[in-house]
């Protein structure tokens, strides 16, 4: 949004698009679902792993809304036994901005609580 105060309108327009972005990348596992695939194609069990204390029915409703979302692709490959494959799309580079803002964000909001906790601390004493 722009330094000029906005319309009502355009207030709207944008709380509906973070809605919209937040519908997609919501929740306790999409974020690190994406992360977790960043190193290219993964295997279900591989995800899994990478993703302690995710269940397997969590992971796999996950997967799904994210290749819904055109984040994640699956592929399956025609071997005995059939082997499936997850990893992320092209279009998946719009939302790499936002993830890498978060983490910036998440370890600086980190180091400002841990600060000030110190200096609560040092004020006590």
């Amino acid at each position: 949004m722009d330094n000029e105060k906005p319309t009502i309108e355009a207030c709207n327009a944008h709380v509906s698009s973070v809605k919209d972005a937040l519908y997609v990348l919501s929740g306790k596992w999409k974020l690190p679902l994406l992360i977790a695939l960043m190193n290219g194609p993964e295997r279900f069990k591989d995800i899994q792993r990478s993703l302690d204390g995710i269940t397997p029915k969590m992971l796999s409703k996950e997967l799904r809304e994210l290749e819904l979302n055109a984040l994640v692709q699956r592929k399956v490959f025609n071997t005995v036994p059939v082997s499936i494959t997850y990893e992320l799309t092209s279009y998946t580079e719009t939302v790499m901005p936002i993830i890498k803002a978060l983490g910036d964000w998440g370890k600086q909001h980190r180091k400002k609580l841990v600060e000030e906790r110190r200096t609560e601390a040092v004020d006590s004493n």
